[in-house]
């Protein structure tokens, strides 16, 4: 018999402080997500997580360039949040450690300053470029050519001024980033343009004309503040999913208050126990269980289910859902981030900042693409200094800041990430939490799918359908220990039994009551021990069948019923047997999981007629029935043994040990707390056609990520040679400082601009 437990809608929980017991000793290690500010590039994005990771207590450490945000385990007896912030301030960012609503409102407004100052910015840097890239390829010959462009290039550098800055911060602390490339590009055209302004002289007398390069200097920045506006806008979009829910949290609530008076309240001043009044049309503001009144509530934006459902004295409701057309007080018991909305949001959260495994290698190929760069430029500039001829120089240190300026870190930074971002964003949306970024670059190599029965393949709602009692054992004292039995027991069959006697029978005490996982529960009533279960329990008791009941048995099994006997320590007394639906979506969703090339089996604690004939219904050609718990775990063992990618789906508790052991686990998310811990992907909606979207979805992220990572690689290997002048052998070809500056930022925007198609993809 398939042993599960249901105990409600939970979506899923993130913990972000947690004890953890060593064997040296027992340490209370807290994990948080800080917002970052100030960061530019991958670079920017390397040099904060490995500042983050070499501070004592710290024990993990990581930096998301995409969500600008730092997820950190640490030790609060050796290091405080405060001591982290002061140190990333000493590099030239900041660390958001401040977690209360004035905090997070004050860093939107920031955020949204910061955007607005830089469009003006960009916008005001763009008008004076266009002017001096005029006077320079088109008005070289009028008068004071020189010190206009260098009247009109200053300003731009003031207002590019954050380059220098940050570029300074970063070199002060033996770094360097995506700034102090532009910061040494357009610095070195700028100063050595005045120079040639000021002493034009110096190269006359050495039979030079005296060029100057302050176009180069103003456009190459106007361009890359261009594309970092851009860039910025496209990396917003990307959070969509995440703005969409934290809109579903109401900002206000009405309390009911111990005089009877209601009052509008700011939902921070909401505690558990209150009561709250929610009216036609109105969000409901924490989670809580009616007390008064009734209302249709509509859940879909949490489960996805379209149906409004009914709410009234006794039954849970959610935060972020809407009330229909009816009036209710509840009482508050989950508020602020216990609700099970915030969970959603902090999961999805922590999700899109987590790193994939191939981050692990582009955040080394960042970390060193840069100091590499700078490196290339001066070999660049040394080059055709020695081989140049009588311009070797003017030439070398043309090639040398446009070698600077076309590099981009930030398209390896971005490239991965920002896949990440919108498929996880994606994911929620479509009602499939995934918990972190492995997960989701994992599935898309999943080839064979392991679905358990109860509450998976079939609605979980199992109903009796026959009970057939041995000859004079139906009285009113068996019928009364086979209710409170089955009242013992948490399983859904149970309660299915339970519910079928609540009119017909009462409670007896029970003495000595054992559940036994996977195979039933028994319990001592006078001097006899009674038994209620699958024929595993009664054949390990040495209990007999008569040979009526035990036909009977076989019959309802091999018509897909579940079976439950029913004895005492001698013989069996009843035999029920309980139908469990196939959702009605189930062999929909299995016929296009196997389509996508992927293995199903059907795993289930039920016996083997009834795994067979289930297993037919739903379109799965292999199962394995009359399974233990340890035996579904040691079943995907086996399969990983052969090299097989697992997927394990489920919603039990007793799913969590084998949800644990597969590559990739997903739990469906009407089912246990302990089984949506153990997952790795949730289907809020517990709608089995969800599992082969999120397998798209997660082929479509990999393929996407892949390719990001080409174009970005791409781009710098073929970019990098050709700026440095290796064609100007052959072709006499050299690129333009403003069209490596202009390719710089369409590197960037291109590669968030391809993640963000992921949108639109089936």
């Amino acid at each position: 018999m398939d042993k599960e437990e249901n105990n409600g809608n939970r979506a899923g929980s993130t913990v972000t402080e947690s004890p953890e017991a060593g064997k040296e000793s027992d340490r209370r290690i807290i994990r948080k997500q800080f917002p970052v500010t100030g960061m530019s590039c991958a670079s920017c994005a390397s040099n904060v997580e490995s500042t983050l990771s070499k501070q004592s207590g710290v024990l993990f450490a990581a930096v998301n360039l995409a969500s600008e945000a730092a997820t950190v385990e640490y030790d609060p007896e050796v290091v405080q949040p405060t001591a982290l912030k002061e140190v990333i301030s000493s590099i030239g960012y900041d660390l958001i450690t401040d977690e209360s609503e004035k905090a997070k409102e004050e860093l939107e407004s920031l955020q949204v300053k910061r955007y607005r100052t830089m469009r003006l910015r960009t916008l005001l840097a763009l008008v004076l470029a266009l002017p001096l890239l005029l006077i320079s390829m088109v008005f070289m010959k009028i008068p004071y050519s020189h010190f206009i462009m260098w009247a009109l290039a200053t300003p731009i550098m003031w207002l590019g001024r954050s380059f220098f800055i940050n570029g300074w911060k970063q070199a002060r602390h033996g770094s360097a980033s995506m700034d102090t490339l532009v910061s040494l590009s357009t610095g070195i055209a700028y100063l050595f343009s005045i120079f040639n302004t000021l002493f034009p002289q110096f190269w006359v007398n050495h039979g030079l004309e005296a060029h100057v390069y302050f176009e180069a200097a103003g456009v190459v920045i106007a361009l890359v503040q261009l594309g970092k506006l851009l860039e910025e806008r496209a990396k917003a979009n990307t959070s969509s999913a995440i703005k969409k829910l934290i809109g579903l949290q109401p900002r206000t609530v009405f309390k009911v208050l111990p005089s009877g008076e209601v009052r509008e309240f700011l939902i921070s001043k909401v505690k558990p126990g209150d009561l709250i009044l929610v009216r036609p049309g109105e969000k409901i503001p924490v989670d809580g269980t009616v007390r008064e009144g009734s209302s249709y509530v509509d859940e879909s934006m949490i489960t996805g289910e379209p149906v409004p459902v009914l709410k009234e004295g006794g039954y849970g409701v959610f935060a972020g859902t809407i009330n229909q057309n009816g009036t209710f007080r509840f009482v508050a018991e989950k508020v602020g981030a216990e609700t099970m909305l915030s969970g959603i949001i902090r999961l999805v959260q922590e999700a899109q900042g987590s790193k994939a495994p191939v981050q692990k290698l582009v955040d080394k190929v960042s970390g060193i693409l840069v100091p590499a760069v700078v490196g290339i430029s001066v070999v660049t500039l040394g080059v055709w200094w020695i081989f140049g001829g009588e311009n070797g120089f003017i030439q070398g240190l043309l090639s040398m800041i446009t070698v600077l300026v076309i590099t981009c870190p930030c398209a390896l930074g971005l490239a991965t990430p920002t896949a990440i971002m919108v498929g996880i964003g994606k994911g929620a949306e479509n009602n499939i939490l995934i918990k972190d970024a492995e997960a989701l670059e994992l599935a898309h190599k999943m080839n064979v799918l392991i679905l358990d029965k109860t509450g998976t393949l079939t609605e979980g709602k199992p109903s009796v359908n026959n009970i057939e009692w041995s000859e004079g054992a139906d009285t009113e004292l068996n019928r009364n220990i086979l209710f409170s039995l089955e009242k013992l027991s948490e399983h859904p069959l149970a309660g299915a039994v339970a519910g079928h006697f609540m009119d017909s029978a009462g409670e007896v005490p029970l003495t000595e009551v054992e559940s036994v996982t996977g195979k039933g529960i028994s319990g001592s009533y006078g001097k006899s021990r009674y038994f209620t279960g699958g024929s595993r329990l009664m054949n390990d008791n040495g209990i007999s069948f008569g040979r009526r009941l035990l036909d009977l048995a076989d019959k309802w099994e091999s018509e897909a019923g579940t079976v439950i006997c029913f004895a005492d320590s001698r013989m069996v007394l009843a035999v029920i047997s309980l139908s469990d639906k196939l959702k009605e979506d189930s062999a929909e969703a299995v016929r296009q999981i196997r389509e996508l090339g992927v293995e199903v089996y059907l795993v289930t604690g039920d016996n083997r007629k009834t795994a067979e004939a289930v297993a037919a219904r739903a379109g799965i050609g292999a199962f394995r029935a009359e399974m233990m718990p340890s035996d579904k775990a040691g079943f995907i063992e086996s399969l990983q043994k052969e090299g097989k990618v697992t997927g394990m789906a489920g919603d039990g508790i007793n799913d969590s040990q084998a949800l644990a052991t597969a590559d990739v686990s997903i739990a469906m998310g009407k089912g246990s707390d302990i089984a949506i811990d153990a997952a790795k992907m949730t289907i809020i909606s517990s709608k089995l056609s969800l599992i082969p979207v999120a397998i798209r979805l997660s082929r479509n992220t990999v393929r996407t990520i892949r390719q990001n990572l080409f174009w970005a690689f791409i781009y710098n290997l073929i970019g990098i040679p050709i700026a440095a002048g290796v064609l100007y052998p052959l072709n006499g070809f050299l690129l333009n400082p403003m069209i490596a500056g202009a390719a710089m930022a369409l590197s960037s925007i291109s590669v968030v601009s391809n993640s963000l198609r992921l949108k639109y993809t089936d």
